[in-house]
Parts: structure tokens; C-alpha cells; sequence
């Protein structure tokens, strides 16, 4: 497959793009500076530019946003525009969000709203349930969000997980594992327009 990722050397974006790499599909490693990546195509592009992002996306199969909204504490107005660019972008490639573990739920509560929630991600976790709301409304995208367990971070590629939908399947994640999830939700699609979720 032909693979375009945005945020492509990220903590969670380099291990999809190593992962699709290892796997011997074709990918343009898409950051704002064009960043070399190995074995890669390198491309600069801002995900803000809606002409550039529907070219890049006519020209592969597949689209992968690894990008976070900005965690210094702004407004998020920026970030949801650039989706609500994307839902109604016309494209035939599938897409694939990297969304966020707040959003999702334990007894009809999102993460988010429940007791010990980390304060310093809850503007985030509400930008990303606000991003899924945008992904859920649409009608034509091939779409898929793929949220973290509430812990993620690199670690070790054990090639294992277990799924879950809207609530956690466990507490923690691998980015290795993750990528792993991910690339094989996108070789064999089981989540087509819906949110899931993996964990260890």
C-alpha cells in the first residue's frame, strides 16, 4: 500500500511509520519540516493546508494523522478546523486518526470526566471527543480512529494486543504495539467509520 503520515516522527507517528515500513509498503513520512526518515519518502506539508493535505491524499491509498493538538495549554480552535477541513475534503483514500484515550468510556463516562484524570490533558481529551463527534458525523470518509490504552509509551514491540471499542481494553500500551494495531487495522479493516481502542 501506498501510505502518507502526518507527524511521521513523532513518539507514536515514527512507530507507524517503521511498522509500515517493515512491513514493505510504500511511505511519504510527512512532517512540517520535511524531515529525512529511512527508507521513507520525506515531504514537508502542514495538515492546516487543506489543498496540500486533499492532494496528498489523491495520490495514496492511505492517510495516517499521528498530530496532537498543541499541549501548551491553548485553544484547540486551530486543530478542530483543520478536521472539520478534512470531513469534508473530498477524497477515496482511507484515513486513519490517531485519537486519544480520555474520550473513550467506562459506564457511559468518558475517561475524561472520571475522578484522578490527569487535569493538564483534559482540554485535550476534550478536543479529541469533539474530533471523533466530527469523524462519526460524516458520510462519504473512509475513516478509522484508533485511540491508546490511557498509558502509552515506547517500549517494547511484542507484536500482542487486545482490542476493545469504547472502553479501555487495559491500562497500557507499547508505541511499538500500537504501530503494530495499527497497521494491521489498515492491512485487514475491521473498524471501518468507527473508533477502537488497544491495550497490552
Amino acid at each position: 500500500m501506498n501510505i502518507a503520515i502526518y507527524g511521521a516522527t513523532g513518539m507514536v507517528g515514527s512507530q507507524i511509520t517503521a511498522e509500515a515500513l517493515r512491513r514493505g509498503h510504500s511511505v511519504t513520512a510527512i512532517t512540517r519540516s520535511g524531515t529525512a526518515v529511512d527508507g521513507a519518502t520525506a515531504l514537508a506539508a502542514d495538515l492546516s493546508d487543506t489543498a496540500s493535505y486533499t492532494a496528498i491524499a489523491g495520490d495514496h491509498d492511505i492517510v495516517v494523522l499521528s498530530v496532537a493538538p498543541d499541549r501548551t495549554g491553548g485553544p484547540h480552535d486551530s486543530f478542530l478546523a483543520m478536521h472539520h477541513a478534512i470531513v469534508a475534503a473530498p477524497s477515496t483514500s482511507r484515513l486513519l486518526v490517531v485519537g486519544g484515550a480520555g474520550a473513550l468510556s467506562v459506564d457511559g463516562v468518558q475517561l475524561k470526566e472520571t475522578p484522578g484524570f490527569p487535569a493538564e490533558y483534559h482540554t485535550e481529551a476534550s478536543t479529541f471527543s469533539t474530533v471523533l463527534d466530527l469523524y462519526r458525523a460524516s458520510t462519504d470518509l473512509d475513516w478509522t480512529m484508533l485511540a491508546p490504552a490511557p498509558q502509552i509509551l515506547p517500549g517494547e514491540r511484542t507484536g500482542s494486543y487486545v482490542l476493545g471499542i469504547d472502553s479501555p481494553a487495559g491500562s497500557e500500551i507499547s508505541t511499538q504495539d500500537f504501530a503494530v494495531a495499527a497497521l494491521d487495522e489498515l492491512e485487514t479493516p475491521a473498524h471501518e467509520r468507527r473508533r477502537f481502542t488497544v491495550a497490552h
